[in-house]
């Protein structure tokens, strides 16, 4: 990789302090505390317990939720709102925390180098945080949305940080099966409004078929 853990957080910190700066951050101490006990558990389960992980709720209604290199947790009102139990929200948790644990982003990073693809942006932001990029570094990171720029991840990260998700959720005690629960729930929402977090992952319906054959196939049932 073209791209060290240290460049990665790095830019993080920078795009935390972007969306902290632009989305106001809810006061609500029920929603926080629970984002902080559910993530404390995922953390622990994927051997990150010592990582120095900051959480935060934005206020606001976006159905959305992100986890960076770093430990820059950032879920919305909408999604903790849209969840039923704790277990759903391991769920999305154990799912972004898969992707940094993978170092999707880093790859992904790298392959944005090696393409040349946005190379005077990556120079610029790794020398001088210049803020007339933020909302494609904040892309590579995982949280464009915010910015109006989308970037999914591949289907192959996307299926790897599913099971690595579900993986965690059984470790740190939650119920797995609510990850499928959670995306049915997604599924019927979509036909409506599609909630924001799906204009990056699969359908519901993909990741649905796909978390239930590996909850079998691991026995998490």
């Amino acid at each position: 990789m073209l791209v060290s853990q240290g460049q990665l957080a790095k830019l993080s910190a920078s795009a935390w302090s972007d969306v902290k700066a632009e989305t106001p951050v809810s006061m609500d101490a029920g929603l926080n505390n629970q984002l902080r006990r559910v993530g404390g558990r995922i953390a622990s389960a994927a051997n990150r317990a010592n990582q120095n992980w900051e959480y935060a709720v934005f206020d606001t209604d976006e159905k959305n939720a992100f986890v960076m290199p770093g430990g820059k947790v950032g879920f919305y009102r909408g999604i903790m709102e849209f969840s039923e139990n704790d277990d759903q929200i391991a769920a999305i948790m154990g799912h972004e925390t898969g992707h940094v644990a993978a170092r999707h982003a880093a790859e992904r990073y790298s392959q944005q180098l090696a393409a040349g693809v946005g190379l005077q942006v990556a120079n610029v932001a790794l020398s001088q945080q210049d803020s007339r990029y933020k909302g494609e570094i904040a892309a590579i990171l995982g949280v464009g949305v915010q910015f109006g720029i989308i970037l999914p991840f591949s289907r192959k990260h996307e299926l790897e940080a599913d099971k690595l998700g579900v993986d965690y959720m059984h470790r740190a005690g939650y119920d797995p099966r609510q990850a499928v629960r959670l995306w049915e729930r997604m599924g019927a929402a979509s036909k409506s409004r599609q909630p924001e977090i799906l204009s990056t992952h699969p359908s519901p319906q993909t990741r649905v078929r796909a978390l239930d054959a590996y909850i079998r196939q691991r026995g998490y049932v």
